[in-house]
């Protein structure tokens, strides 16, 4: 997004965790992963439709929010902290 001219940042996108180095939307519905030590987590959901041309549509011309990203439901909970690895 920041290509097509937006200034966004980590939490632009009200997003619970961020990471890099993983291709999340790769990722099958039911895939299971670890947050650090503790958290266990399940995928559910890749991307989210863009009903109604959100803002970023309407400024970008386009929206990230159907293309990245995933939703994921915590299986078993825990603390997760900057750094900490996915896997």
């Amino acid at each position: 997004m920041r290509a097509k001219g937006l200034n966004v940042n980590v939490g632009s996108f009200a997003e619970n965790v961020t990471t890099k180095g993983i291709d999340l939307p790769s990722l099958p519905l039911g895939h299971r992963f670890t947050l650090g030590a503790d958290v266990l987590m399940e995928v559910t959901q890749i991307g989210k439709e863009c009903h109604t041309r959100c803002a970023i549509y309407t400024l970008a011309g386009d929206c990230v929010m159907p293309k990245e990203g995933i939703f994921a439901r915590v299986l078993k909970g825990g603390t997760v902290r900057v750094g900490d690895a996915v896997a």
